[in-house]
């Protein structure tokens, strides 16, 4: 076993601000508190230095090596990540094409000893990411592809506007862009009964801004970007931006679309094929 692999999660979070293994903790029910409450009225929450500063540069040399097996495409999109040629009413922001230059390392490329597959699978992280998120118990996603993923952000490339399809999202900064790359969002701009299609609009016409958030290598954050617009801005320098994105769903066996896994992939599983039709709309969303 090497020394990395012999690192419990004890040493790998900073268990002084984040007692992971002790959830009744005041330390505990202070983070939770916090983070249902910016939920609540940001649709964000941040959790800083979630993992020690000392293994901040293990983090990022780990995560930069797997770098190299994502899957690019520059691709046309929308907000909606609906097909762009899709029938809708003239002036309605799914109308709007954007270019999406990210690309993903799936699930199956990267190793169950790197920290952040670790993080990823333990039941302590996600007991507090669920009780953080106010549920009663989480599922990691069924998908071989997307259950987790390293998402890479080239320079001269950007996340564009977007929802997610998963109503909570957990993400971790691993590397910094040089410059630009920002996490930029519109805290609940919909809701499950209304798209709100005059709010998106004014967004992607820039008459509307987001806010900002910073983020630094090793932050933990929740993001329910199910319901908030959001983007990463386009990478300046000659540094690309790296974030861990871990999947997780209110119910077990949940597995991606065929469409949308090829589109982010670039491959299907047979058990996405296996899985196609049987999905459960938990709203009646766009996407």
């Amino acid at each position: 076993m090497s020394t990395l692999q012999a690192i419990t999660l004890d040493q790998v979070v900073d268990t002084d601000r984040y007692p992971l293994s002790d959830p009744g903790s005041a330390e505990i029910r202070s983070v939770v508190a916090r983070a249902r409450r910016e939920l609540a009225t940001v649709g964000c929450t941040v959790l800083p230095d979630f993992v020690r500063p000392s293994l901040h540069e293990t983090l990022r040399q780990e995560c930069a090596a797997l770098a190299p097996q994502a899957y690019y495409d520059v691709e046309t999109v929308n907000v909606y990540n609906i097909p762009v040629d899709a029938d809708l009413p003239e002036g309605h922001p799914g109308r709007r094409t954007l270019q999406r230059g990210n690309a993903f390392v799936a699930r199956d490329r990267i190793p169950h000893g790197a920290l952040i597959a670790r993080l990823h699978g333990h039941t302590m992280f996600q007991r507090l990411v669920a009780e953080c998120f106010g549920l009663p118990q989480l599922h990691e996603l069924a998908d071989p592809l997307s259950g987790l993923v390293l998402n890479v952000v080239r320079p001269g490339m950007e996340h564009p506007w977007h929802f997610d399809t998963n109503e909570y999202t957990v993400s971790m900064l691993t590397q910094q862009a040089q410059e630009g790359g920002e996490f930029e969002y519109c805290p609940n701009i919909r809701s499950a009964e209304d798209e709100r299609f005059d709010a998106v609009r004014d967004v992607l016409d820039g008459s509307a801004r987001g806010d900002r958030l910073p983020l630094r290598p090793g932050d933990l954050q929740l993001f329910k970007g199910r319901y908030s617009l959001h983007r990463v801005s386009p990478v300046r320098g000659d540094v690309a931006r790296h974030s861990a994105i871990f999947a997780y769903s209110e119910r077990p066996g949940v597995i991606g679309s065929v469409s949308r896994t090829r589109q982010l992939f670039g491959r299907v599983l047979p058990e996405h094929l296996a899985a196609e039709g049987r999905a459960v709309r938990s709203d009646r969303l766009l996407d």
